[in-house]
């Protein structure tokens, strides 16, 4: 069995196991791949948690625009402890999200910093892409599909593999002329020439794959060949702490502070963040249940 020391499931460690860990434990929670969401992380923000767009309001570990934040977390949060927020956000009759107090509209759109809350909304987003493609599609998403949806949008994303299943060697430009203007690199090659719909999706599967090896073997927490044992594991850490919380749950109490203050950095806890309250909270509901 791995040790859990060694490959950071404990919650211990640098920014970096704890982002993995926090992925890990996001994949467990949802149900949705582990090296996918490890990859889009990869690509998205090369696993920092704090990382900002410089060109647009996208932020963290999944780099989150705020619509897009307010979106998951209105239809998410109360599953994780956040239902304070999610009661916060309202929608217009135009279909935007919105906070009314400012302050505590900050508060939501800073939660995109915290490892845990981005990994586990991601998760959730791409579960739901992953239904709704499912749905539409007749047949099971594989993560390269829900990085299509991410990257396109679900339509787009419907679309695309619709005529992709089909007519795996039709071109993605005439398909998708906009995106492909936006996005050259993506749908033409080096020489111009217009990318097939299979070629399109197999450089997106071969991003994630980088993406995910590149994580796994620039951290000293988790090796590729250890992370089969370590969702073993880990699986075995929430059976063993779901029967603790029913036979003691003073002792799961006790072992859920621990894990806590082990996520929670020595700066907040030395000087408390207004948010770290909330977010303590959701720490228990997320790693704890």
């Amino acid at each position: 069995m791995a040790n859990f020391a060694s490959i950071g499931i404990d919650g211990s460690g640098s920014t970096r196991n704890r982002v993995t860990n926090a992925i890990a434990l996001a994949s467990q929670r949802t149900g949705v791949d582990f090296g996918y969401l490890l990859g889009q992380a990869k690509i998205e923000s090369s696993l920092n948690p704090t990382a900002k767009a410089g060109t647009s309001s996208a932020t963290g570990l999944y780099q989150f625009i705020d619509q897009s934040w307010l979106s998951v977390i209105n239809q998410h949060g109360r599953q994780y402890g956040l239902g304070w927020a999610a009661d916060a956000i309202g929608q217009t009759s135009a279909g935007q999200y919105y906070v009314s107090d400012p302050n505590l509209r900050q508060q939501i759109l800073d939660l995109r910093n915290h490892p845990e809350t981005a990994s586990v909304m991601a998760a959730q987003h791409a579960a739901d892409n992953k239904a709704r493609l499912e749905q539409s599609l007749g047949r099971e998403a594989q993560p390269v599909d829900l990085y299509l949806a991410h990257f396109l949008g679900v339509g787009g994303a419907t679309k695309f593999l619709s005529a992709h299943d089909q007519y795996p060697g039709a071109s993605g430009a005439s398909l998708f002329p906009s995106a492909a203007r936006a996005n050259r690199a993506i749908f033409y090659d080096r020489a111009g020439n217009p990318r097939s719909l299979s070629d399109i999706r197999n450089s997106f599967a071969n991003r994630l794959q980088q993406g995910a090896d590149g994580a796994l073997n620039g951290s000293n927490s988790v090796a590729p060949s250890d992370w089969v044992e370590a969702r073993a594991a880990n699986r075995e850490f929430a059976d063993a702490s779901a029967a603790l919380q029913e036979n003691d749950p003073a002792d799961y109490a006790r072992a859920q502070t621990e894990r806590l203050q082990n996520s929670i950095s020595a700066e907040d806890l030395i000087r408390p963040q207004p948010q770290t309250a909330r977010l303590a909270y959701l720490m228990l509901a997320t790693l704890g249940r």
